[in-house]
């Protein structure tokens, strides 16, 4: 299920990435995030431009924040278009081949590009599942909308 999102709220939004790419976003090498999937779920069409981003190291702390600048969501995804989509972007996304050849068979792909990239003093949550993108919500924030007092989405 995808939730409504209104259109000018700023959604927040726990990214869990692998130590390489976390690094490379915070140092700035890497200004695009991919996410691609065989079936239709989060984050895909949850993402907005403005939107804010809890950077979080898998099985670490969340380090990190960034802005949301520009989202480009595909479906229908033949691998060639995923080839594609790796020549047009992989210089900000930093993917390898092998990154790249795992998700040819997937049908949906999103592009978040990213900005104002910062270290935040690492925050440990008890998230215990294997989501790699969770849409914040007031039931489901792991206590991260507190440091900011901010309200999600519902």
């Amino acid at each position: 299920m995808i939730s409504q999102m209104s259109e000018n709220q700023i959604n927040y939004h726990l990214v869990i990435l692998k130590e390489l790419y976390l690094e490379a976003i915070l140092s700035g090498r890497k200004r695009i995030e991919s996410r691609f999937m065989k079936t239709r779920h989060s984050p895909f069409g949850q993402v907005r431009p403005g939107d804010r981003l809890f950077l979080k190291q898998s099985s670490g702390p969340v380090c990190g924040t960034a802005t949301v600048s520009a989202v480009k969501n595909f479906q229908n995804l033949t691998a060639g278009q995923v080839l594609e989509i790796k020549q047009q972007y992989n210089h900000h996304i930093g993917g390898a081949d092998k990154y790249w050849e795992s998700k040819t068979d997937c049908l949906f792909g999103l592009l978040v590009w990213l900005e104002d990239a910062r270290q935040i003093e690492p925050v440990r949550i008890y998230k215990r599942d294997w989501r790699a993108w969770v849409v914040l919500t007031d039931k489901e924030n792991f206590g991260l909308l507190k440091m900011c007092a901010v309200k999600p989405s519902k």
